[in-house]
């Protein structure tokens, strides 16, 4: 994406961020450490919130931007760029919801970074597209809801995190809601070694009898499917900017290879002019479909996700190709970023999951 899309003093500052205070401990967090003082530093600089209105505390520079933030955090560190995703996901959720106390309560110190908040949304998206049933469960309670049930891996948290999340309810429907820090119905447990991706705070999320009152509730049975229709654009285009970033960052490395080993990368697939072709035209296609009116194009942003799954798999196995056995080493960047690589064509919607539901609407449509 062009640079203009992140106007000076917002991009100097957040490259800077990034280069200070990321880069260093990129290898760190691959291995397990949570960046939590980078991503608060990133929210103080409006690294969540450049899609929110100016009068909303945010930068005002609209979807394309908050996607070229999440790019840049992902061209120094992948899985630092999918925990501002979840940042930045949590943020859009609350811009959106109709219910003006939650958006006074937690809006703000969510695009500030003040609260760190995890979408624990993957398996609900999946219930809806007919892949897996939903794990939580509403009653009515008064005016709120209880909540019991078990999500298997929720990113972004820790204990003084926020959970934002949603449950079928007994008699009907589904509700989305916040769970704040602190709830004593919330128990957060660790997960299975992953193969990379370990410094994203990714736990078990519990709820035990979660008392949700009417301020936490971001949308009500009435309302759910509306709100997941607005929701989900920005929720699948934010995540493309995950992507991007790896993507840049494998074309540096071909780019860095080649001047010594162009002789022999030449016999290579996809080459880095091929890799740079088809990046501009997704790059294109991505802020085209971030300023246009989300609700109409639902096929496009599913295709435009897909893509950015199928070329982050192709740039980061070819700049791993160009390096050598040195890509092999598990202190090079391109062995890092094949395994994030593969994570955003595995991370819900998972490329599977796209072409499933791409399949289901171009047959409508036929």
């Amino acid at each position: 994406m062009s640079t203009d899309l992140l106007p000076a003093p917002h991009g100097e500052g957040i490259d800077a961020l990034i280069r200070d205070a990321l880069a260093p401990q990129a290898e760190a967090i691959d291995q397990g450490k949570y960046p939590g003082d980078f991503m608060r530093a990133l929210g103080l600089l409006g690294g969540f919130g450049a899609a929110l209105p100016a009068e909303s505390g945010g930068l005002g520079l609209g979807l394309a931007a908050q996607i070229e933030i999440i790019a840049r955090v992902g061209r120094a560190c992948g899985s630092t760029a999918f925990l501002a995703w979840c940042q930045s996901a949590c943020t859009w959720y609350l811009r959106q919801t109709d219910n003006a106390a939650a958006r006074q309560r937690y809006l703000a110190p969510i695009a500030r970074g003040e609260i760190l908040a995890g979408t624990g949304m993957s398996n609900c998206v999946k219930h809806l597209a007919g892949i897996e049933r939903i794990n939580l469960r509403a009653r009515r309670d008064g005016e709120g809801y209880r909540v019991s049930g078990a999500l298997p891996w929720v990113s972004n948290l820790g204990p003084d995190h926020l959970v934002i999340a949603a449950a079928s309810v007994e008699d009907g429907g589904y509700i989305m809601f916040a769970v704040p820090p602190g709830s004593p119905a919330l128990t957060l447990r660790p997960c299975p070694a992953f193969s990379g991706m370990e410094g994203t705070g990714t736990y078990g999320v519990h709820l035990k009898n979660a008392w949700i009152p009417p301020e936490d509730l971001l949308a009500e049975s009435a309302a759910f499917e509306d709100y997941i229709r607005r929701i989900k654009p920005g929720f699948l285009l934010m995540q493309i900017g995950m992507g991007v970033g790896l993507i840049r960052a494998s074309l540096e490395t071909i780019h860095t290879t080649n001047q010594r080993l162009s002789h022999v990368n030449t016999y290579l697939d996809d080459q880095e002019g091929d890799l740079e072709r088809d990046l501009q035209s997704l790059l294109a296609e991505t802020v085209r479909l971030a300023g246009q009116d989300l609700d109409a194009l639902p096929l496009d942003i599913l295709r435009a996700r897909a893509r950015a799954s199928e070329l982050s798999l192709r740039a980061t196995q070819s700049a791993a190709l160009h390096a050598g056995a040195a890509g092999y080493l598990m202190s090079h960047p391109a062995q890092r970023r094949l395994r994030e690589a593969l994570f955003v064509a595995i991370v819900t919607p998972a490329l599977k999951h796209l072409r499933k539901e791409i399949h289901a609407l171009e047959q409508q449509a036929a």
